[in-house]
Parts: structure tokens; sequence; C-alpha cells
């Protein structure tokens, strides 16, 4: 095999690789000897096949397999003999007008791994800023559960705005029943607005036994495409009215909870809450630390990684623009920072590289057990029937494999090296840490060469770009969510669920970026994921979707 090299320009390498027809017929014939004891022919006894005929029926298959083997370790030894550490897999293309019998010549493209000068890791200072968890924080932390577990009383006379109202109702377009506008004993809160518009307000009034018959339009933009901008009519029976009742925060209110008492649930918010900040406080050191990274660090980096992390940033980005209000006029305020978007790719890809030299000088390893629970945790968002294909699927597919540990890997990395810096601490207000953030995250974006400053509303061009931009192993590698272990019926008062308003609306309009932004410990929420809506039982085309 003859290799001889035709580029070597920054991180770009080219080769021609040249394998003598002799070497892959060696390989049929080896192959043809191999299966000829197995093959069956009429008129011949089992493994007497001769391998003329072997040949003959399964030539062009072997030889096709044979040629292909031989590439892949032609490929082992390029990248061996030149002791390459290929940034993606190799372009390899076989020359025009090969056949067999000839030698097979190929070009072989790639882009190489940037060798990396020993990063400097001492001298690093970080600030850690902690916010101690307030009484007051965990009474409103409770007062906010209990405005959420609304109880109502059956109550005489009239419903008014507020109150609950146990309804049937029927809906029809044109007189026609229509499918999924049918309900019975559906509880509804006047003025929540669950339903679609106009339903709601005209329940006003309407008392236990009352029967009436409303007319609605629904929205342009329903989901439904029969129902799309019709007026339909509901008939409405009421069976109860209630009124909301005071909500009085003590022991029998916890229990009601599944917990011991009302103790036990400020104990256990007061962990979530410190929790949660611990989590900021984790942030905004880790932000710290990687801009000193980046800083003290600048090297070239393979533009084939650039652009895969790119493509994965883009698309997430038009999937949130494509949800928006104004579609068009989103897609074209992120397209006008596109450039912006490039740079933050390049930078992430520059940190993982930078993480990962740093964790293997250091001896950072992900062990197998902690690859284990990883692989069984991202398993957990299949069906249980398709769990154990996708444990197999990881175990035979090295990249999937390194996709799932890059987070875990990064993490451990950036671990080491909070542990290696000067660490001061800091007592802040939970207002002040979250400043904090997004002033280390405007500073690293406006110190970007040429990049214009993200308008307020983008997320992800401000927090990806000073979050962790980097995957210490694969930076196109996407972090799986962690999902939250159930702690009893109490996880239902979850501070950070506590914090958003039950059974609303979804806001009526998102940063388009916002899903991209890799905050928060650099776990980016998956795209299409919001706060789940308490919904009505039974199909309703009369509620509001979320969407």
């Amino acid at each position: 095999m003859q290799i001889v090299e035709t580029t070597n320009e920054g991180l770009k390498r080219a080769y021609t690789v040249t394998i003598p027809a002799k070497d892959i017929s060696a390989r049929v014939e080896g192959e043809i000897k191999k299966i000829a004891p197995q093959v069956r022919m009429p008129g011949f006894r089992p493994g007497k096949v001769p391998a003329n005929l072997v040949k003959k029926m399964h030539g062009e298959a072997i030889h096709r397999e044979a040629l292909n083997t031989t590439i892949r370790e032609a490929m082992d030894k390029l990248v061996a003999d030149n002791a390459l550490r290929p940034a993606m897999n190799p372009d390899v293309a076989l020359g025009e007008g090969y056949e067999q019998g000839k030698d097979a010549e190929l070009t072989v493209s790639l882009e190489v791994l940037p060798v990396i000068a020993a990063p400097a890791i001492d001298g690093l200072k970080l600030e850690k800023l902690i916010v101690p968890v307030a009484e007051s924080a965990v009474d409103e932390a409770v007062e906010r559960i209990a405005s959420q577990q609304q109880r109502f009383e059956t109550k005489d006379g009239a419903a008014e705005d507020g109150d609950q109202v146990i309804i049937d109702f029927t809906g029809k377009l044109d007189g026609v029943e229509f499918e999924g506008g049918k309900a019975e004993k559906a509880p509804l809160v006047i003025g929540s607005g669950r339903f679609i518009p106009g339903f709601e307000e005209q329940l006003v009034g309407i008392k236990a036994g009352d029967e009436r018959t409303i007319t609605v339009t629904f929205p342009e933009d329903y989901q439904a495409e029969n129902l799309k901008g019709k007026e339909t009519t509901f008939d409405i029976v009421a069976h109860e009215v209630k009124a909301p009742a005071e909500t009085k925060i003590d022991d029998d209110f916890a229990k009601e909870l599944g917990l011991e008492g009302l103790d036990q649930l400020k104990e256990l918010l007061k962990g979530q809450l410190e929790q949660e900040t611990a989590g900021l406080t984790r942030t905004a050191m880790k932000r710290s630390l990687l801009d000193q990274l980046a800083a003290g660090h600048d090297f070239d980096v393979p533009p084939t990684m650039v652009e895969a992390e790119f493509s994965q940033i883009w698309q997430q980005l038009t999937h949130e623009a494509s949800h928006e209000e104004d579609p068009e006029a989103a897609l074209k305020e992120i397209e006008a920072e596109k450039d912006d978007y490039r740079k933050i790719a390049e930078r992430r890809v520059r940190l993982g590289l930078l993480l990962s030299e740093i964790g293997q000088t250091n001896g950072v390893e992900v062990s197998q057990q902690e690859m284990s629970m990883l692989v069984s945790q991202a398993a957990q968002q299949y069906r249980p029937e398709d769990r154990q294909r996708f444990m197999e699927y990881v175990a035979n597919d090295p990249m999937m494999a390194a996709q799932l540990r890059a987070p875990l890997y990064e993490d451990k990395v950036v671990d080491f090296l909070i542990e290696k810096a000067e660490v001061t601490e800091r007592e802040v207000t939970r207002d002040e840490l979250q400043a904090a953030i997004e002033a280390d995250t405007d500073e690293a974006t406006a110190n970007k060469p040429a990049a214009k400053k993200a308008p307020a509303k983008k997320a992800a061009a401000k927090k990806a770009d000073a979050a962790d931009e980097g995957e210490a192993e694969a930076s196109a590698a996407k972090k799986a969510p962690a999902k939250k272990a159930a702690t009893k019926k109490a996880d239902d008062a979850d501070v950070e669920e506590a914090d958003k308003p039950a059974a609303k609306k979804a806001p009526a309009k998102k940063a388009p970026a916002k899903k991209a932004e890799a905050a928060e410990e650099g776990e980016a929420k998956p795209a299409a994921k919001k706060p789940a809506a308490k919904k009505a039982p039974a199909k309703k085309a009369a509620e509001k979707t979320e969407d």
C-alpha cells in the first residue's frame, strides 16, 4: 500500500492511498475459502462446492465486502503511521473507473485536532457567591404551594369570576356535534383562561341545575383545522357551583401533601431553594472559569467541528423561531446575528478541546459505573420495551456513547479546576447573584471580536456564549436533561414549579433562542418543553392548548 501526502495546511490534511489489486484479490480468495464449506448447491455434497462456482455465485458481494474491509484497514494504517488525531471522520473517495482487478486509488481528506500546549491552570481565581435562604423565602414558597392547592366549597347562588363550576358541555358546529367537544362533570374555574376566549365569561351567573347554550368562536390558530375561526355553540348543564375556600397553612395542609407536618414541608422547600441557588452559584463560577480559560488560550479549531456545532445551535434557534407569534420576524432577527452564533460555536469547540486536554493531562476519567448510570438514565426516556435496544445501541456506537459521556466528563473537569482554583466566598442576595450571571454573560458577548451585542431577548447569544460552550469530548453533543427523582407527593410542590402559575397559558412570546442556551449548569432545556398545565378531564376541543 502506498500513501502520499498531498496537503498539509494548518489543520487540513489530504492523502492519496493506493491499494494494490493483489492485496484485494488475496482477501477475496481468502473469504471464498472461508465460506465455501458452508455453501449449499444442488449436485454437490455439503462443503464440496468448487471455489470457482462459489466465486461465480457470490464473487461480487465478496469483492465489495473485501474492498470495504481493506479500505478500513488502510485508513487505520494511515492514521497510525502519520500519528493523526482526526477531528471528524475522514472523507474517503474511491477513484472513478475502479473495477475488479485494478489497484484501488483513494483520495482522503480530513481535519486533525490541534496540538494544544499544556493548558495553564495555575493562578485561577474564582469568587463563590453564596445566597443564604431566608425564612421569608421559605414562607413565600409555602404560600405559593397553598395557592396552587386551591380548594373549593359548594355554594348556593350564581357563579362569579373565580368560582369553580362542574358542568357537562356538548359542542356543535352548524348544529352537529364535533369530535372532542363533549365532556361530563368537568371542573372549570371561571377566569382561569383554560378554555377558548368567550367560553368562561358566559358562565358567570349560572346556577346549579341551570341549562344554557353559549356561542363562541374558535381562534384562527386553533390546532383543529375544522374548527379554526369557526363559530360554534356549546350546550351547558351546570351540576354544581363552588366558591374558593381559604387554604389554612398548618400541619393538616402538609399532611395532605403526604408529609408529616408543616416543619417537614418547610425543611423540604428550604433544601430545594438551597439546591437551586447552589446551581446558580456553580453556574456563575463556571462561567468565570471558562472566561479565564478562553482568555488565556487561543488556537485554531477544526472548521468541520465548528460547523457541526453551529448546525445544532442553528437548528435549535430556528425551531424556536418557528414557534414565535411572528415566525418570519423571529427568523429574520436571528439571521441578522448568524455570524455571532457561529463565533459562539467556535468558542464552544475551542473550550471543549481545551477541557478535554486538561482532563486527559490530569487523569480525569468517567468510570464504567458512571457510564452505566448515564446510559441507564438516558434509556428512561424511551418506552420500557425500547430501553434495552437503546442500551445495546449505545454499547455498539462509540459516537453515541461519546455524546452521553461528554457533559459528565466536562463537569468533572470543571470540578477539578474549581478545586485547583483560589476561591473566595461572598454572601449576596438572589437578585445580586442573577445580576452577576447576566453581567458576566454581557461582558463575554461584548468581548467577542466583531460580535454585536445580542438584544436582551436573545438568551442563547448571551448565555450559550458565556456558559459551557465546550463539550469535553464531542463539542456538538447535546446534553440529556437529568430527570428529577420524585420525593413523595410533595414534589408537586417543587420550588421551581411553585414559581410558575398553575394551569396558566404559555407566555405569548418566547425568545427564539432561549432553548439553545447552555445555562444553569450547561444543561439546555429540551426545545419543545413547557411547564405542564393542568388539563380538564376528557378530550375538550373547547379547552385551549398550551401551544
